[in-house]
């Protein structure tokens, strides 16, 4: 178990989580990601970040095999962590928008997504047609100071019905606020028929926490949340 925190984490790295948590302003937090993105990968590798294992690992349970076929968007997709984990449980047909465009670059190198663009989430619409996708993922994103809960209905919208949407957020201390505002909005279109939750998944050691107040339980860790919905096919009328 690891002996306070962050403690094996290279302060570098804990400095740059800490900034784009703590941005201000949108734009300052996209430029922050800019400059993150060359070495994003081997900063969450030292985080032990398990999201997008995690996320891809349920949304291939839920999915109806075979899935070679299925459209899938990656939102706030980086530099395609969630796309590495979707390929290799069988998914091909990947599209992926972000808002930072040195994110996307590097997204664009792996070579493992059809199309990519850049949208920023809770202030542009998600460049896609309605009922475009059979599944959605947002996978890290959707956090205090980054994407609002309030994209729910974007998502829903892109997504086709019977479709698939993947989220994740994170329940260390500074983000209970946000979760719990994620949670009833996610309700709110629940109980309106909008879609079903098949799997709300609490994982205790999500990644590790970069500071002693944000460690769940003094493990020197955080835990987070993977949830799956499926968008509520059209209703069929009762025979009467």
């Amino acid at each position: 178990v690891a002996s306070g925190t962050g403690m094996g984490l290279p302060a570098a790295v804990r400095d740059r989580v800490a900034a784009v948590h703590r941005g201000s302003t949108l734009s300052e937090r996209l430029r922050l990601y800019d400059g993150w993105a060359a070495c994003y990968e081997q900063d969450v590798a030292a985080l032990e970040y398990r999201a997008p294992h995690l996320a891809a690992a349920s949304l291939a349970f839920a999915f109806p095999a075979p899935h070679a076929g299925a459209r899938l968007l990656d939102v706030a997709c980086g530099t395609g962590l969630v796309a590495w984990e979707l390929h290799r449980r069988g998914f091909r047909c990947l599209h992926g928008v972000d808002g930072s465009a040195g994110m996307l670059e590097r997204a664009r190198s792996t070579g493992l997504y059809q199309e990519l663009r850049l949208c920023v989430l809770g202030r542009d619409p998600l460049p896609a047609p309605a009922e475009h996708y059979d599944a959605v993922t947002v996978v890290g994103a959707l956090g205090e100071g980054q994407v609002p809960s309030t994209v729910l209905p974007e998502l829903l919208r892109v997504t086709k019905p019977g479709g698939f949407l993947c989220l994740t957020t994170r329940s260390n201390p500074s983000n209970l606020r946000y979760k719990a505002e994620l949670e009833a909005a996610l309700g709110q279109l629940e109980r309106s028929g909008a879609w079903q939750k098949l799997l709300a998944q609490e994982v205790e050691y999500w990644e590790k926490a970069t500071s002693e107040e944000e460690s769940t339980w003094g493990t020197g860790y955080i835990s987070g949340v993977v949830y799956i919905y499926q968008k509520c096919p059209v209703p069929h009328l009762e025979e009467g």
